[in-house]
């Protein structure tokens, strides 16, 4: 169907036909055609707390979370007093010069991360904090390869795009064959083929791979990879940005697995949905370059003052107690409910879960993309893993109630009884 053709028959407002064709004509026309096609004609309107609210009025729980970015809900009114209070006297910055809101935030941050990590630079992006991770390992190791999860993802800039799951680095010639290797999740065996060499700088990793549905590491997986790392003497990079920040149930998903990285990224949540930030945090042997060559990394909008001041208001929250207290139970009490209708609907074939971090499989090839579209209709807001389309990543919030959970997993069945065959 053509455009035209599809937002005729999508049985929508004049207005959201009018932002719809705004973004079809300047913007991402292939995107927008895409949720059209599949019955997904949603722009965003209101938000608040855990909830959304389509341009039309329709009103939908998120268990999306645009990937954790909303992990203390839309808008928390704490951090919007903190941004509002920032932008009583501060911008951007001056990304040359010391700041106060950069130097508080790094330093609470840094004692927020494990092990010996130490050094932060921040960034507009997790892409771009991926981007520099690539380059301080090489820097700091003398060497150039990297090797990285076939299903990773970390990011869409230029380095960060190329590793991992490089599908959309070629479509751009942009990828770096020679220079990026992948390998498969839970292969010990080709990660020792890949490290034994000698010559490669980092192994860059996701705790549990994002958008190919959140699978487990195995037992033991990645002490031993900190173990082949160390033999090899390569570099660990744990990738949070879609799993940290308390998410895992405890705050980093990497501290859950026994092992302790020399470069953890962060970002999406890091500033509550508020402001863009990244962050990279590492070990000070691995952030050497920043001793002697202070102009190595620049952004104009990396750690941004305002942004900062609200970062920090952020952290203090995702680790306060009660925030650890409401993951803990919360999490039981949905896996509870899952288990239950995984009894009762065999198209529910699998569970994934760490923390409030699920991936729901199901028996059928596209089985994440029908209960994103059936889920919707049913006025909850999921989005499948992009890389194993049988998985829906069920990304539930931190500061939910049981109430809001009850409500999810009605509709979760509703949803269900919709799509199975």
């Amino acid at each position: 169907m053509s455009f035209d053709e599809l937002i005729e028959s999508a049985g929508i407002s004049d207005r959201k036909q009018e932002i719809l064709r705004l973004n079809h004509e300047y913007l991402a026309p292939n995107r927008v055609e895409s949720w059209l096609a599949a019955g997904i004609p949603l722009v965003i309107a209101k938000r608040e707390g855990y909830r959304i609210w389509d341009v039309d009025g329709a009103e939908l729980q998120d268990f999306h979370l645009n990937g954790g970015t909303y992990n203390l809900g839309h808008r928390h009114p704490d951090l919007l007093a903190a941004m509002r209070e920032a932008l009583e006297t501060l911008d951007v910055g001056n990304h040359h010069f010391p700041s106060e809101a950069r130097g508080v935030f790094a330093e609470k941050l840094a004692r927020n991360t494990p092990g010996d990590l130490h050094y932060v630079v921040l960034t507009p992006s997790g892409s771009e904090a991926n981007d520099v991770a690539i380059k301080s390992a090489r820097h700091a190791t003398g060497r150039r390869k990297i090797v990285a999860l076939d299903q990773g993802f970390h990011g869409a800039s230029g380095l960060s795009g190329a590793v991992g799951e490089d599908t959309n680095a070629r479509y751009f010639n942009s990828d770096f064959p020679d220079d990026f290797t992948m390998i498969p999740f839970n292969d010990l065996d080709a990660l020792d083929d890949a490290l034994k060499g000698g010559d490669v700088a980092a192994f860059l990793a996701e705790p549990l791979p994002a958008t190919a549905g959140f699978p487990l590491p195995d037992d033991g997986y990645f002490p031993t990879v900190r173990k082949l790392c160390d033999d090899y003497g390569t570099l660990f990079i744990a990738d949070e940005v879609q799993t940290g920040l308390g998410r895992s149930g405890s705050m980093w998903a990497i501290e859950r697995f026994g092992a302790q990285p020399d470069m953890l990224v962060t970002g999406k949540g890091i500033a509550g949905g508020l402001y863009p930030i990244g962050c990279l945090v590492m070990t000070r042997e691995a952030g050497s370059w920043l001793k002697d060559n202070g102009w190595g990394y620049v952004s104009t909008f990396g750690g941004s003052e305002i942004g900062c001041h609200i970062a920090s208001r952020a952290l203090d929250i995702t680790t306060a107690p009660a925030t650890t207290k409401a993951v803990r139970e919360n999490s039981a009490y949905m896996r509870s409910g899952l288990d239950s209708l995984q009894d009762r609907y065999p198209y529910l074939t699998d569970i994934r879960q760490l923390g409030v971090i699920f991936g729901l499989g199901f028996d059928d090839a596209l089985g994440g993309m029908r209960m994103t579209r059936s889920l919707y209709k049913s006025g909850l807001w999921a989005m499948f893993a992009g890389f194993d389309r049988r998985y829906l990543q069920f990304k539930l919030g931190l500061l939910v109630d049981k109430a809001y959970c009850d409500e999810a997993l009605e509709k979760l069945e509703t949803a269900l009884k919709a799509a199975t065959p």
